[in-house]
Parts: C-alpha cells; sequence; structure tokens
C-alpha cells in the first residue's frame, strides 16, 4: 500500500506533534510507504491520533455543543425547545424550525453536524493507516461506528472511506440496511479486541455491546422510517447482549439519580461510557459542559455570577413535564417532586449545589432562591418565578419575557468556589454518553417487540428501574406507546423520557416508537411531512461529494 501526497503531509503533521525539534526530511514525495508512515510515527503517534478521535466526540458541534447533535435530537422532540426573549435565541428562526419541523437543507445546524460527525470518522479512521495494536484498533473502530450510527440516524446515509483510500476521490456513501449492517459487522469484529482494563473513560467492551444494542433495535427504524418492523432474532440479539451487561454486576442504580451528572460524576455506577471533559482549574467547571448547564440556567439563577450566570434560552415543555405523574396531574410546583426523585426541585446528597447557590437539580419551575432562601429577580426586577405556559409561536416579548417555560437542571456544575466562579478543583465532570438503565430499558423493549412478547419481564425491568428512582410501580400490561397520545404516561415511550431526558436519544426514540409525527406543544398538530423523519444532506456537502444523494423531498 502506498499513501497519497495528502496523507504525507497528515504524517509530518502528526510527526511534528510527536518529534518536537526532530529534523524532518521535507522532500517532496507523491507517495509515501505505509510501513514507512507507521514506523516513523511510532506508539506514541498513535495514540496522539487516536486523541484526536476522542477529542471530537466533545469539539466542534458533535455532542456538547448546544447546537450541536443535542438540537437536532432535542429540539426537534417533545422534549426540549429554544425560546426567543426579545433579541435572544432568535438567530434568524433557527431554533424554532428544528421544533416546529420545517427546517431546510441549508440550516446551519444540520450542516455543522454532518461536518463534525464525518470529521470524527476521518481522524478515527486515520488511525487505522498507522499499524495501530488490536487494542487501538477497536477503540478507533468503535469511535468511527459511533459517528456513522449517529449520521445514519439523522442523515439516513454516510460517506466512508477505507484506511488508505486516496483523499482525490470522492468518499463511497452507504445508506440502508447496507449500512447499518456494516456498523454491526464493524462493532461484532472488534468486541474480543478491547483491553479489559479499559475505563468507561475510554471506548470498552460494554460501551461496545450497548452500541450493537442499539443497532439491532433501531435497525427496522432506520430501513424504515416511517413504519418500522423489527425481526426477532435482532430483538434476542438485544436481549442477550443487555443482559450480558446486566448480569456483569459492574453497574447499579445511583442512590441519588443526579449524582450521574454533577461534576464529580466520574464515580458514577450507571455509566457504561463517559467522556471526560477538561476543567481549566481557575474559571469555568469545563468549558466544553459548559453549554449543557447554562443553557437552561436565568442570567440571574447564580447570585455571584449574575448577571451572567445563564443563557435563558432551553426549556422543556408542561405536556412533557407531566409524564412524571402516572395519572398526567400535577401542581407545577416542588411539590411534584415527591412523584420521582428524577423531578428534582428537592436537596440531594450533593449539598455543594443547594448550598452554594440555591440551585436544586432537576427542573426548575416556580419561585427561584439563592442559597439563602432570597426570592431572585429577573434582570427587570420582577420575581424571577418560571413558568410552565410558553407563547404559541415560542416568541416572548411582554413582561414575562424571561421567566416562561421550566428549565432543566441536569447537568450542573461544581459551586464550591468562594468567588461565585464554577471552579472545580478536580479534572472536570464527564459527558455520559451510554449510561446503564438506556441498557436495562432496551431490553424491555426488545423483550414487548419480540415475536413472543414478554410483558412480565419487561415490566419487572420497567418497575426496577422505577423503584430505584422513588417513583410508584407502572401496572401491567406494559404499552409501548399511544399513538394517539405522544405524552401518555403509562407507555415504555414515556418511561424511556423520564430516565434520559436530555441525553441526546429523544428523536431516535420517537421514530421507532412511531411517534415523530404525532402532534406535541408547539409544534403543528397536522401536515408534519415524512422528508422531516430525517434531515437533509447540506447542500453544500452535496456539491463537493457526487455520492450523496439528497433524501426524499428536499
Amino acid at each position: 500500500m502506498r499513501f497519497p501526497k495528502y496523507l504525507k503531509v497528515l504524517t509530518l503533521l502528526a510527526l511534528a506533534g510527536v518529534a518536537g525539534c526532530t529534523k524532518l526530511d521535507e522532500t517532496y514525495k507523491s507517495t509515501f510507504p505505509a510501513d514507512e508512515a507507521a514506523a516513523a510515527l511510532g506508539a506514541q503517534g498513535v495514540s496522539l491520533l487516536l486523541q484526536t478521535a476522542y477529542n471530537d466526540i466533545i469539539g466542534g458541534s458533535a455532542f456538547v455543543d448546544q447546537a450541536g447533535v443535542f438540537s437536532l435530537q432535542e429540539n426537534s422532540s417533545d422534549e426540549s425547545l429554544v425560546v426567543t426573549r426579545g433579541g435572544d435565541w432568535d438567530d434568524n428562526g433557527v431554533w424554532r424550525v428544528v421544533h416546529n419541523h420545517s427546517w431546510d437543507a441549508d440550516h446551519s445546524q444540520v450542516l455543522n453536524v454532518f461536518n463534525a460527525l464525518n470529521k470524527i470518522s476521518f481522524d478515527a479512521t486515520n488511525v487505522l493507516n498507522f499499524k495501530p495494536n488490536p487494542a487501538q484498533a477497536a477503540e478507533a473502530r468503535f469511535i468511527r461506528a459511533y459517528a456513522l450510527y449517529v449520521l445514519l440516524d439523522l442523515y439516513n446515509q454516510y460517506p466512508f472511506r477505507n484506511p488508505g483510500d486516496t483523499l482525490l476521490n470522492a468518499p463511497k456513501v452507504l445508506s440502508g440496511n447496507e449500512a447499518i449492517q456494516f456498523i454491526i459487522d464493524e462493532l461484532t469484529a472488534v468486541l474480543p479486541d478491547f483491553n479489559p482494563t479499559n475505563s468507561n473513560q475510554v471506548a470498552n467492551s460494554d460501551a461496545c455491546k450497548m452500541l450493537l444494542m442499539k443497532c439491532y433495535l433501531n435497525r427496522g427504524a432506520f430501513n424504515n422510517r416511517a413504519n418500522p418492523t423489527f425481526d426477532d432474532a435482532d430483538m434476542q440479539q438485544v436481549i442477550t447482549l443487555g443482559e450480558q451487561i446486566i448480569n456483569s454486576g459492574k453497574y447499579t442504580y445511583e442512590a441519588n439519580y443526579f449524582s450521574n451528572f454533577n461534576f464529580s460524576n466520574k464515580s458514577s455506577k450507571e455509566a457504561i461510557w463517559m467522556y471526560p471533559c477538561a476543567g481549566s482549574g481557575s474559571t469555568v467547571n469545563n468549558p466544553g459542559m459548559q453549554s449543557h448547564y447554562e443553557r437552561g440556567f436565568h442570567y440571574n439563577e447564580y447570585t455571584p455570577k449574575a448577571p451572567g450566570a445563564g443563557w435563558n434560552g432551553f426549556t422543556t415543555m408542561s405536556s412533557f413535564y407531566s409524564t412524571f405523574s402516572l395519572s398526567g396531574t400535577v401542581a407545577f410546583s416542588q411539590a411534584d417532586a415527591i412523584l420521582d426523585t428524577r423531578l428534582g426541585n428537592r436537596d440531594t446528597s450533593d449539598k455543594t449545589c443547594t448550598i452554594n447557590s440555591g440551585i436544586k437539580p432537576g427542573f426548575l419551575i416556580g419561585l427561584q432562591k439563592d442559597q439563602y432562601g432570597v426570592a431572585l429577580k429577573d434582570r427587570k426586577g420582577a420575581p424571577l418565578d418560571f413558568t410552565p405556559t410558553i407563547a404559541p409561536d415560542m416568541i416572548e416579548q411582554g413582561s414575562n419575557l424571561e421567566v416562561t417555560g421550566i428549565r432543566v437542571s441536569k447537568y450542573v456544575p461544581d459551586f464550591s468556589d468562594p468567588n461565585g466562579l464554577y471552579f472545580n478543583s478536580n479534572p472536570g465532570m464527564s459527558l455520559i454518553l451510554f449510561r446503564y438503565p438506556d441498557v436495562v430499558l432496551m431490553v424491555a423493549e426488545a423483550y414487548l417487540r419480540s415475536a413472543t412478547p414478554d410483558d412480565v419481564k419487561a415490566l419487572t425491568l420497567v418497575n426496577g428501574l422505577r423503584t430505584a428512582r422513588g417513583a410508584a410501580p407502572m401496572t401491567g400490561p406494559l404499552a409501548l406507546y399511544n399513538p394517539n397520545n405522544v405524552e401518555d404516561p403509562q407507555t415504555l415511550l414515556a418511561e424511556r423520557g423520564r430516565e434520559l431526558y436530555w441525553e441526546q436519544v429523544r428523536r431516535t426514540d420517537l421514530i421507532r416508537f412511531k411517534a415523530y409525527q404525532l402532534p406535541w406543544q408547539y409544534k403543528p398538530a397536522s401536515g408534519d411531512d415524512p422528508k422531516y423523519l430525517v434531515y437533509p444532506i447540506p447542500n453544500s456537502s452535496l456539491a463537493v461529494n457526487p455520492n450523496l444523494k439528497q433524501n426524499p423531498g428536499y
């Protein structure tokens, strides 16, 4: 194998980062032998290339930025919307059209996410050009498989290069069952090669099994989003892989749900795969994770940083909030916390948050107070009293400009700094990518979708989770979803929402449960075009790769 000149440049750049002041032979060559490239780069260089692929997960518009995968997965669903407040959060309507399902192929978020995911795929593939050891290759191929899985989920196709392919040619494009089968084959091939000592902060065998579960569970939806079908063999694979993880004894439910999302969440007993974001150790708790908490905080939410404590944009809807009650009846106050600990709004074992800020993790509703019990005010001096009602067009202009909408405080920073900064003396919180309860819920779903459904086993798994969350058990038979009401609380779809809200899976769930085109708050009740079941290929991407085909209807 011989490398094109462009890969020679990549190699030299990598060597420059590894070799320091070593003099490099910069004589131009049209090709660069693979063996020479691998030998020159060395084991340390391969590790750096692998780290680059990992860093892409939180870089750009991938999985951390509020305008990245989060927006396309959550803001397009019944769990999240971004309210325009005067001049804030308008951005020419890019947020509203995602919630309304009226985007087009020039939407900035659609483009940026497509590019960010393809960068992950490219950088992970690049690792494979330089003779990584089997464990390194397993991690690189897993990272690439994850990026391809999300690309297929969002865009119905993905560009792909094999290691060593010339960059002068446009990458081939896979779609349909060929695309999902390639990912399954990749994950199956690398599963035995992971280093058994890998922690949950890097790719590992359980994360590989969990991604395989997602592939098998969603294969039918990826092949026909308008009318998903579920092959029994795929469901049995989900059950087998899931039970291997469940029976391993390595994971258990946290006593405090929000321990999974605080500044010390590296110790989470539920995390199967997380990515550690770099904490600065001085002024900001994890620049990468900043959007996960500031997007929902009001400008004055944290007195020492007011008026820069938050961005005051993202909210959830009252209809979704109501699903935490099995009867659908809620008070829209902190009293609702008795229904389900995942609602939050109570003191937790993480006293740092409440004692130093007054913020109680969970859904923020009603009058907000600081750590001394003093009522906070908005920037106009009115009580900072979050209400469940949002303007029908998602554009606030009146006196309630800053207070409409239930806020979500799931990831919460370290408030212990005496100067009022989002300070963290620890390495920083991690972004949870795969979490154990998702495994449990996928197994329960596979039991219900099997050729011979097993409601008893499914309900036992779901109620075991609900008991851990301080919620009343559900009674059988357990319905997958209600075709007439996306917010029916007595369904497995609702339980997935209650457990995994704002964890970047909701759109995928709604499509798999045939609920994505149902009406919900602030989305039109009719006329949801089937083309919105996938995002368009960005026009600029079509222009540079003739192998990409625009999705129907765009």
